[in-house]
C-alpha cells in the first residue's frame, strides 16, 4: 500500500505531537510536568508544532485521535490493493487460479481416493497411462503417458492368440500392453534423493531421525527419477494390499488375472505385522500386471472386455514408485502425516505444495512435467469458439491453484463477485441473481453478471435420473399388458419439465431413455424421442420439439389397463400406489408432494412411505418396495454402464445388483452381451437402438432428467470447454491476472465517506466539551491565573 503525501505528513506530524507534551493528574486536577525548555503555555494555547514538550495533554490527545482517523481514511483512499483481499499483496498478479473446496478429501492415495472432492487434487498429480481428449465429443480415450493406445491381443485356453474378430465367448483373456513414452519424469521429492555413494538418503530412518520434522519440505534434500513400467505394475498390485482397502479390489478381482489370489496372500503376508511395516510388493508375482522391460507392461484380463480401456484413464491405474512407500512406511512417518494418502507422489502437471485441509490447500506446477501440448482438433464449432486459440502451446499455463477451504455457499459466491474466486457454481439461493431465464426458455446471465463481465458454460451431465418400477410388484410390475400400459401412464404424467423448472431453476433436460447425452447410442431430435411419452412438434423449418403428451392421453392408457378414473374397473375399487423414498426433510417434502399431486391428477391415490437408509436398502433388496426414485452416474462414457442397470442377471432381489426395477426382458439380455462387445460405431448403435426401443415399452423406468451443470468464470479466465469425464482439467486453464488485479480495483474501492461523515459528526459532537474542558485545564494549570489560554 501507498498513501498520498498530504497523507504521510499528517501522520508525522500527528506522532509528533504525541511527544510534545506531558500531563499528569494530581489530586484532581492536571499538573505540567515541562522539560528544563518546556512552556507549558505553548501547550495550552494550541495544537503544538514542536517538540520541546514530552507528552501531549489529554485535549490534545482527543485532537490527536480524530487527526489520526483522518490520516487513516487518505492512507485507506491511496491503496493500491483491496484492502478486503485474503491474498498477500502480489498474489492476484501472478498466474494462479484461485478457487474453493468445501469437504476436505479424505484420501489422495490413487488406491483408495474414489470422489468427486479428492479427484480435484489427485487427477492433477497422478497420471494413468490414458485420458479423455479435452475436446472431443462422444468422450474418446487419448494416450497420456503411452505411446499410442494399449495393443489388445485376444487369446484362448492355451494361451494362442486369436483374430481380432473372434467371437466372444471363444476369448478367454485379453491382454493389453502398454508402451511408455521416455523421458518422463517425477516431481521432485525426498523419496528420491540419494547420498553421494548413490544410497537413499533418508531411508532407513529412525524415528529419532525424525525429531525435527513436521512437514515433507524439512526434508532438505530432494531428487527425482524416470518413470518406468514397473511403477505401473507396482500401483496394481497395490489394489490387493489388504492395508489399503481399495474401493475397487472386488470389482479388479474379477477382471485382473491373479488379483484376488494376491490379495489372499497379502493379507497371509501381513498378518501379526505393525502397520507401518514395509511390504515389498515386488516379491509377489501376478499374473494379470507384468512387466515386459523398462518402458513396457501387459494388463491380462479375463474374457473380452473392451471397458476395460476406461479403467486405464483413472487414479487407480497411475503409478506409484515403490521407494515413496518404502519412505513413508518408516516408523514415526504416518505420526506426522506423512503417508502417501496426506503427500502424493506423481509425474503430474502439478504437485500438492500444501496440504491443510482444515484453511487450504495448494498445487503447484511441476518443475520436471514432461513435454504436453493444447490440444490441435475438437468436435465441430470448437475453432468458432475460440477453443482452439491455444492449440499446440505447452502445458500447463498456470504456475499454481490455490483452494481454500469455504464450507459455505454464501461467503465463496461474495469472494467470487469480489473477484477473489475465478470460478463458481451455482446455489439455488443465488440462482437468480446470477441468471435469468429467456423468453425462450434457455439460461441467460443477468445484467449484474454482464456488467462484471463475467460468462456462463453449461453443460449436461453424463448422469440419468429416473423412477423406478418394482417389476416384481403384483400391481404395477411384470410383463403383462394391463401393468404395461400402468407404467406408461404414470409415466407421462409425472411432467419432469415442471419438475425441472420448479426444483432445478431449468438446471436439466428431461430423458428420453436410459443413456444421458455425450454417452455414444444417444440421439438427439425427432429420432431420440420417447414416443410412449412424447410427440414430435415440427416448426415448419425443418426443426421441431419435443412436446410431453397430455394428461388426457396418459387417462386413456390407464382406462385401457382397467382402471378408468383411477378405479379398478372390476372391483370399483380406487387404485393406490406406494412411493418409497428415504428422502426427508422440507425441500424432500416439498418434492414428494409434487409427486403426489401429479399421480392425482390420474385419479390415482399415491401414498408417500419414507423410511431411514437401511430400512430402504433393506425393501430395496427383498423387493418391498414398489415405486422408487434413483440415479446414476457415470463410471466411464459407454453406453454399457447405463445398461447394465436393466441387465436380468444384475437384478436388485436375489443378486444385490444394480437392476433396482429388477427388470426381465429375454431378448434385452441378449443384446447386453452382444452390444458390450461390440466397437462405436453403425452396427453398435443399431443394437442399442433395439434395446432403448424395449425399455421404452416395457417402461421399467420413468426417465425423468439428466442434470444440466452451470459454472460461472470471471473475464480473465479463458473460456473452456466442460469435459464431465475428465478431471485432469485444471493444466488447460488460463487466465490474465492484468485483468483480475483491475476488477478487483473496481468492485473493491473503499467506501469512505461514511466513515468520513462518521468522524465529522463526532468531531462537532466533541469540540465543545474540547473546548470547555480545555478552558478549565488551562486555569488550573496556570498558578498565577495566567489567562492566556
Amino acid at each position: 500500500m501507498s498513501a498520498s503525501g498530504g497523507g504521510v505528513a499528517w501522520s508525522r506530524r500527528i506522532a509528533g505531537m504525541a511527544r510534545s507534551c506531558r500531563g499528569i493528574v494530581r489530586g484532581g486536577t492536571v499538573a505540567w510536568e515541562p522539560a528544563p525548555t518546556c512552556d507549558p503555555r505553548a501547550c495550552r494555547r494550541s495544537l503544538p508544532t514542536h517538540g520541546d514538550c514530552p507528552e501531549l495533554p489529554l485535549h490534545c490527545l482527543a485532537m490527536r485521535r480524530l487527526w489520526f482517523l483522518f490520516a487513516s481514511l487518505l492512507t485507506l483512499a491511496a491503496c493500491e490493493e483491496p484492502v478486503n483481499s485474503p491474498y498477500p499483496p502480489g498474489e492476484a498478479g501472478r498466474a494462479v487460479l484461485f478457487s474453493a473446496f468445501s469437504e476436505r478429501p479424505k484420501h489422495l492415495d490413487p488406491a483408495r481416493s474414489y470422489s468427486e472432492t479428492e479427484a480435484v487434487f489427485t487427477q492433477q498429480i497422478y497420471e494413468p497411462p490414458l485420458q479423455y481428449h479435452y475436446l472431443k465429443r462422444p468422450y474418446t480415450l487419448e494416450p497420456l503417458t503411452t505411446v499410442g493406445m494399449p495393443v489388445v491381443t485376444y487369446r484362448d485356453a492355451s494361451g494362442n492368440a486369436l483374430p481380432e474378430l473372434a467371437p466372444a465367448e471363444d476369448i478367454v483373456y485379453t491382454e493389453y500392453e502398454i508402451r511408455l513414452r521416455p523421458g518422463i519424469r517425477y516431481q521432485p521429492h525426498p523419496a528420491f534423493a540419494r547420498d553421494a555413494a548413490g544410497q537413499p538418503r533418508y531411508v532407513p530412518l529412525a524415528e529419532q531421525d525424525l525429531a525435527q520434522v513436521e512437514r515433507l519440505e524439512d526434508f532438505r534434500e530432494t531428487g527425482s527419477r524416470e518413470l518406468v513400467a514397473a511403477d505401473y505394475v507396482y500401483q496394481i498390485k497395490r489394489l490387493a494390499n489388504p492395508r489399503l482397502n481399495s474401493p475397487i479390489f472386488g470389482l479388479m478381482s474379477e477382471y485382473i488375472v491373479g488379483l484376488e489370489d494376491l490379495g489372499k496372500r497379502l493379507q497371509e503376508a501381513v498378518a501379526g505385522l505393525p502397520q507401518s511395516t514395509y511390504l515389498d510388493l515386488d516379491r509377489f508375482p501376478l499374473e494379470g500386471a507384468e512387466v515386459i522391460d523398462t518402458y513396457r507392461y501387459l494388463i491380462r484380463v479375463r474374457g473380452k472386455n473392451l471397458q476395460f480401456l476406461y479403467w486405464l484413464a483413472m487414479p487407480f491405474f497411475a503409478p506409484v514408485p515403490a521407494e515413496a512407500e518404502r519412505f513413508y512406511s518408516q516408523p514415526g512417518m504416518a505420526e506426522r502425516n506423512l503417508t502417501l494418502d496426506w503427500q502424493p507422489v506423481g509425474t503430474g502437471a502439478f504437485y500438492l505444495a500444501i496440504n491443510d485441509p482444515n484453511r487450504r490447500m495448494v498445487l503447484r506446477r511441476n518443475p520436471n512435467y514432461h513435454p504436453d501440448f493444447y490440444p490441435d482438433a475438437g468436435e465441430a464449432g470448437d475453432a468458432e469458439a475460440g477453443l482452439l486459440a491455444d492449440a499446440g502451446k505447452p502445458l500447463p499455463f498456470l504456475d499454481e491453484a490455490i483452494y481454500m477451504l469455504e464450507r459455505e455457499s454464501v461467503p465463496y459466491w461474495t469472494k467470487f463477485l469480489q473477484g477473489y474466486y475465478d470460478m463458481s457454481g451455482i446455489s439455488s439461493d443465488t440462482f437468480d441473481q446470477a441468471v435469468r431465464i429467456a423468453p425462450d426458455g434457455q439460461p441467460d446471465l443477468s445484467d449484474d453478471m454482464r456488467a462484471r463481465g463475467i460468462g456462463l458454460a453449461t453443460a449436461i451431465d453424463t448422469s440419468l435420473w429416473y423412477v423406478g418400477f418394482n417389476m416384481r410388484d403384483p400391481v404395477i410390475g411384470g410383463d403383462t399388458e394391463r401393468a404395461r400400459l400402468l407404467r406408461q401412464a404414470v409415466s407421462i404424467a409425472l411432467n419432469y419439465e415442471q419438475f425441472v423448472s420448479i426444483f432445478l431453476n431449468g438446471r436439466g433436460i428431461p430423458a428420453q431413455g436410459p443413456i444421458p447425452s455425450g454417452i455414444f447410442g444417444y440421439r438427439d431430435g425427432e429420432a431420440g424421442i420417447n414416443p410412449v411419452v412424447y410427440r414430435w412438434q415440427a416448426d415448419g423449418q425443418g426443426g421441431g420439439r419435443a412436446v410431453r403428451r397430455s394428461i388426457d392421453e396418459a387417462a386413456a392408457l390407464l382406462a385401457q389397463a382397467g382402471y378408468p378414473n383411477g378405479r379398478d374397473a372390476t372391483t370399483g375399487e380406487p387404485l393406490t400406489l406406494y412411493f418409497d423414498t428415504m428422502a426427508s426433510g422440507p425441500d424432500a417434502r416439498s418434492r414428494l408432494d409434487w409427486y403426489r399431486k401429479q399421480i392425482e391428477a390420474l385419479g390415482v391415490q399415491l401414498i408417500i412411505r419414507d423410511t431411514d437408509y437401511n430400512r430402504f436398502q433393506d425393501k430395496m433388496r427383498k423387493g418391498n418396495a414398489q415405486i422408487f426414485e434413483w440415479g446414476w452416474n457415470a463410471d466411464y462414457p459407454d453406453p454399457e454402464n447405463f445398461l447394465f442397470l436393466l441387465y436380468g442377471p444384475n437384478q436388485k432381489v436375489e443378486r444385490n445388483g444394480e437392476n433396482a426395477a429388477n427388470y426381465v426382458n429375454a431378448e434385452f439380455d441378449q443384446l447386453v452381451l452382444r452390444m458390450k462387445n461390440m466397437e462405436n460405431g453403425p452396427e453398435r448403435q443399431e443394437v442399442i437402438d433395439r434395446m432403448v426401443d424395449l425399455v421404452r415399452h416395457d417402461a421399467p423406468w420413468v426417465f425423468a432428467y439428466s442434470p444440466k451443470s452451470f459454472t460461472l468464470r470471471h473475464g480473465w479466465v479463458t473460456p473452456g470447454k466442460p469435459n464431465l469425464m475428465a478431471r485432469n482439467l485444471l493444466k488447460y486453464r488460463r487466465l490474465d491476472p492484468a485483468a483480475r488485479v483491475a476488477y478487483q480495483a473496481r468492485w473493491n474501492r473503499p467506501v469512505l465517506w461514511p466513515l468520513a461523515l462518521g468522524a465529522l459528526v463526532v468531531f462537532g459532537a466533541l469540540l465543545p466539551a474540547v473546548l470547555a474542558y480545555r478552558k478549565r485545564q488551562c486555569a488550573a494549570a496556570t498558578p498565577s491565573g495566567d489567562s492566556a489560554c
